[in-house]
């Protein structure tokens, strides 16, 4: 028989809560990869890391957040721990391909358009994968049409949200930007939920395999959401990735991280010489 699906079992508190932590995941994401982006030397990679393990489990989060009010009216529902963990290491892994491409190619059609596909196919494969660790007395089933346009607003969402990373520079743009991100990553987990539909078997037994949805996953959404706060805390501690310009020690421009270039505005004095240019300039011009 088909089943009574109902995505809001609490009403708007997980769909509230579930796009404050999309917004955070992707606003420590976008602002890690604006740093790795934007500065130079070995902590780089590390600042990709970050960035991609902050979009991960930021998404992550939302959508097991969001999964804690999914209820089907006829049947138990309960969840694999090994799958769900696995969604998590997918969206881990897949964000920071695509991350890792535009950071170290730059803001390049190419390359937006390359880590943006990887990272928004990894959205949507944490989401599928997340829900393919549902246990039921039943089957899922989805229309195709609906989860198609689910990968593309993931796609699409993650390109932008990457090409926002390398080519805005302001805190409340950024901002806007992370915010646009968390719609559009909650929109893209409430579009493949409307392609579900559940078919439950005649005879439901009460007794289902995996945790129950609480038991499973308000302690493991401990975890990310840590790291979250703690990424967060640590950001703070860097104002050029804070406010995507120059910090107390003028580390806002990429000249100034190079000690071989001189800061903006200053000409390097040239030495004398000899012969035919000695009547310049110490300071690189001809004297009139």
């Amino acid at each position: 028989m088909q089943g009574t699906v109902d995505g809001f079992g609490y009403g708007l508190v997980t769909p509230v809560a579930a796009y404050v932590m999309a917004c955070l995941g992707g606003a420590l994401g976008l602002r890690c990869t604006t740093r790795s982006v934007r500065g130079e030397g070995s902590f780089r990679p590390g600042w990709l890391a970050l960035g991609a393990t902050a979009i991960g489990s930021g998404v992550w989060s939302m959508h097991f957040i969001a999964m804690m009010g999914f209820t089907v009216e006829e049947a138990p529902i309960g969840y694999d721990k090994a799958t769900t963990f696995a969604s998590l290491a997918v969206g881990i892994v897949m964000a920071g391909i695509g991350i890792f491409i535009v950071g170290h190619r730059g803001a390049t059609r190419m390359s937006l358009v390359t880590g943006g596909t990887i990272t928004g196919l990894g959205v949507a494969s944490m989401h599928y994968l997340g829900m393919n660790g549902i246990r039921l007395p039943g089957r899922i089933e989805y229309d195709t049409l609906t989860v198609a346009l689910s990968v593309l607003v993931a796609v699409v969402a993650a390109t932008a949200a990457l090409w926002a990373a390398v080519s805005v520079h302001g805190f409340m743009v950024s901002l806007g930007a992370s915010l646009l991100m968390g719609l559009a990553v909650s929109g893209m987990h409430y579009t493949g939920m409307a392609a579900v539909s559940v078919h439950v078997h005649e005879a439901v037994d009460a007794a289902v395999a995996g945790d129950p949805p609480a038991e499973l996953l308000a302690p493991m959404l401990v975890g990310p959401a840590v790291f979250l706060l703690v990424a967060g805390i640590a950001v703070l501690f860097d104002p050029l990735l804070v406010t995507g310009g120059p910090d107390r020690h003028g580390r806002g421009d990429g000249r100034a991280l190079r000690p071989d270039l001189p800061a903006p505005g200053i000409r390097r004095p040239v030495a004398r010489a000899s012969g035919r240019g000695a009547g310049r300039d110490p300071w690189g011009a001809d004297r009139r």
